[in-house]
């Protein structure tokens, strides 16, 4: 009895000392960091021209959609950076496009996806993350338009307020795009399979870059200002992540591969729904999702299940859905959650019914 308890616990346990050493310093760190410096020094008009309530949707979405070509993020890096972007105005719509699109369509796990599932899953998956990313977006923008034409109002002074090439306290772009440049390219070589020596060489150079262009650039009270909103955001996503990736161990020790194989071995409706189930629960490290896929598909998945799994995990996971339920509210959070995985299970069973 005591064993059949200790296991999972211990599950819980080994998956946060996993993710804290694999994670945080190379990608979470450098992503609350870039989420405060978007709410410290980035004026409210410069995200609303771009991906604000009244933005013109080609635009808004465009943006939005494809966000996440150069971010290598997992479902949780990806958290304070739409926190941030959400909380300084951006429309709902092309905010829940930019959560989705970010970890599901990085270059890297789609180049991965197609050299070890094939051109065809990998085919799918970019352009089902395209497509459903915008889709998604515009649904949860046309059922909650009420909320967002009220925010589109309260936000049309400070959207009035932004200047042509300048931010409200008048930073030229230049200098934002050197600052926030630096922080995704941390993000990014962070993040690389390269060697240590490598990888700590280059994190030392862009950190030495960054401290010359924020000691140049920037005020004091921008600093302090970039500080206390990182920290904010720490406070607000961290505890919850934290408890999120215990669960999602636990979850890992009770629930069997082979169930999950068993389970999901032909393309019907349901294996499909099981598949995107299982996926929007499972936490995937980043770009980890693809050698589990591999592993399943070794043992039977189907491949339309296949592809619904690498729609629906990158993109959601319990620790994700816990955090974003703070950031919007539990009805918009299940209302997303359900247009995720009724999406990824329609997809991969038209997938592996028709085109596999």
């Amino acid at each position: 009895m005591i064993d059949i308890l200790v296991a999972p616990l211990l599950g819980g346990y080994y998956e946060i000392l996993e993710y804290l050493s694999a994670h945080v310093l190379t990608c979470l760190v450098p992503a609350f960091f870039i989420a405060g410096g978007i709410a410290a020094v980035v004026s409210t008009g410069s995200v609303l021209r771009y991906i604000g309530p009244t933005t013109p949707k080609p635009l808004s979405y465009g943006v939005a959609s494809v966000s996440g070509t150069i971010l290598v993020v997992c479902s949780c890096t990806i958290l304070p950076l739409f926190a941030g972007i959400y909380r300084k105005g951006a429309g709902l719509g092309p905010a829940v496009t930019f959560l989705f699109a970010g970890p599901a369509i990085n270059l890297l796990a789609i180049v991965l996806t197609a050299r070890k599932l094939g051109l065809d899953i990998g085919a799918g998956r970019a352009l089902g993350a395209v497509v459903f990313a915008i889709v998604i977006g515009l649904i949860m923008a046309f059922l909650f338009r009420r909320e967002e034409a009220a925010k589109a109002a309260r936000e049309q002074a400070a959207a009035r307020d932004f200047a042509a090439g300048m931010t409200e306290d008048g930073k030229p772009p230049f200098q934002l795009v050197a600052f926030f440049g630096l922080l995704v390219a941390i993000l990014l070589v962070g993040t690389m399979q390269i060697a240590l020596v490598l990888k700590i060489g280059g994190l030392a150079l862009l950190l030495g870059a960054l401290v010359l262009v924020v000691n140049h650039w920037f005020e004091r009270d921008e600093i302090r200002n970039w500080m206390i909103e990182t920290w904010t955001l720490v406070k607000l996503i961290v505890p919850i992540l934290l408890v999120g990736v215990f669960v999602a161990g636990v979850l890992k020790v009770v629930i069997p591969e082979y169930w999950i194989a068993y389970s999901v071995g032909g393309n019907g409706l349901l294996a499909n729904l099981i598949a995107s189930v299982v996926g929007a629960l499972m936490y995937f490290s980043t770009l980890t999702e693809v050698p589990i896929v591999k592993m399943l598909v070794d043992l039977g998945m189907g491949k339309g299940p296949a592809l619904a799994l690498l729609l629906a995990g990158p993109a959601l996971s319990l620790p994700n859905m816990l955090v974003i339920r703070n950031v919007m509210g539990t009805k918009k959070t299940a209302v997303y959650i359900l247009l995720v995985v009724a999406m990824a299970t329609v997809s991969g069973y038209i997938f592996g019914n028709f085109f596999a």
